[in-house]
């Protein structure tokens, strides 16, 4: 884990700090305690593929749709068409679960002497309950999304050390007597080196915590390197893409993904700040 940490930060420049933290949530894994801002709306837009030689999934959009209820709460809503192959090369499509959640970010620390704004936060810590609810569909039976209801319920931070931004996750999904409960860790570390473009490493871990049956503990760690990019001159429009693989061999026995990727785009609205209409 040092070495993979160490990994990380060679991604970084050695010069030049970011004005802001770094922003975690699609295209990646790892979350934040960064939101929206009070009524600004946050929608991402992703094609998602996770490839197994035996169980591989996609989901064909990924729709992630983020509401500043005031500066330190998001509420979420997350749908997604699902397409999953099974060890038989047999392709099912449907629709899939859909994630619903509500981060707060309850502490933030600044600089000292500095405005208390997001440009001037160097350390917050939130946390962000979630819970996938399966679709009045077909899609448990035939195999292609796992039975509900899960939880989630993590623990994140967002850090600066020098020109490196970093955050962090630890969260436990709560399972039930279909699926087990699973440990997720994960780590990102990266620069914004714009306003318009920012790129990180991320490693994540999703491990299962305890057998259904007689069913092998199965646990995907996996390393990727993504970023978003700005389209437009206003900012409302960005590119989020990403690409990784499992670190552990990857064999038709367990859940070690051959390959991960996200491409897609994040659209940001909402009523304009004071300082903004002046």
């Amino acid at each position: 884990m040092r070495r993979l940490i160490q990994l990380l930060l060679l991604l970084a420049p050695v010069a030049g700090a970011a004005t802001a933290c770094a922003q975690g949530g699609p295209p990646f894994t790892t979350d934040d305690p960064g939101t929206p801002g009070n009524r600004q709306w946050e929608i991402n837009l992703g094609w998602m593929g996770n490839h197994n030689p035996a169980h591989s999934s996609y989901q064909l959009p990924n729709i992630d749709i983020n509401y500043g209820w005031g500066d330190r709460i998001q509420l979420m809503v997350s749908p997604y068409l699902a397409v999953a192959t099974d060890e038989n090369n047999t392709t099912r499509a449907g629709l899939g679960e859909t994630l619903f959640g509500v981060k707060w970010r309850y502490f933030e620390h600044h600089r000292a002497g500095k405005a208390k704004s997001d440009e001037n936060m160097n350390f917050s810590l939130g946390t962000y309950p979630q819970v996938t609810l399966n679709n009045p569909t077909s899609t448990v039976r035939r195999g292609i999304v796992e039975p509900g209801p899960q939880y989630y319920l993590p623990a994140e931070f967002t850090a600066k050390w020098g020109p490196v931004d970093f955050d962090g996750e630890v969260g436990r999904w709560v399972g039930n007597r279909n699926v087990p409960s699973r440990w997720g860790r994960g780590l990102m570390a990266g620069h914004e080196f714009s306003e318009r473009l920012e790129l990180y490493g991320e490693i994540y871990d999703l491990q299962d915590a305890n057998r259904i049956g007689t069913t092998p503990k199965q646990r995907q760690l996996t390393v990727d390197f993504g970023g978003r990019k700005t389209l437009d001159r206003a900012g409302h429009l960005r590119l989020l893409f990403l690409g990784g693989r499992g670190i552990q061999a990857v064999t038709r026995q367990n859940s070690e993904p051959s390959w991960i990727a996200y491409v897609g785009v994040q659209i940001l609205f909402g009523p304009k700040a004071d300082s903004e209409k002046k």
